[in-house]
């Protein structure tokens, strides 16, 4: 298989990734990179323990509760003016749908066979609840 086609976190570099781990982003908001889709989410403190610990999507019950939490902490980050806050949120949610979706099309939310030279796996193969989780979110 291609690079191109491999997951991109296997030649992950950290030394360009814009994220650091070791920065606090409510005390250096400028240092915060707004970037495509949800990157950073698993990185910026102190936003990934606030928000992350809320982000469940295993039932569209615990989806929704979940999703109205977020959205209701991405609201009072925009009332308190804190982009970053409300960026981070954006994405939990965003990953919310991301990753739910992931389940109902591969069988235990695994694209990639890292047995077989990381071969994508078999569409559509999964667990059909996850949809209605991801569809919560979105």
């Amino acid at each position: 298989m291609s690079d191109a086609r491999k997951p991109s976190y296997l030649n992950f570099d950290k030394e360009s990734y814009p994220w650091k781990p070791d920065v606090d982003y409510h005390k250096f908001p400028e240092l915060y990179w707004v970037g495509k889709g949800e990157q950073g989410v698993s990185i910026c403190e102190p936003y990934k323990s606030e928000i992350g610990q809320h982000w469940r999507f295993k039932t569209p019950e615990i989806a929704m509760q979940s999703s109205e939490l977020i959205l209701k902490v991405f609201h009072e980050y925009l009332d308190k003016n804190d982009f970053v806050g409300a960026d981070m949120a954006r994405k939990f949610l965003q990953m919310g749908y991301t990753r739910a979706r992931r389940y109902p099309n591969y069988k235990g939310g695994k694209k990639y066979d890292k047995n077989d030279d990381y071969k994508q796996l078999e569409r559509g193969t999964g667990e059909i609840e996850k949809a209605e989780s991801a569809a919560i979110f979105y």
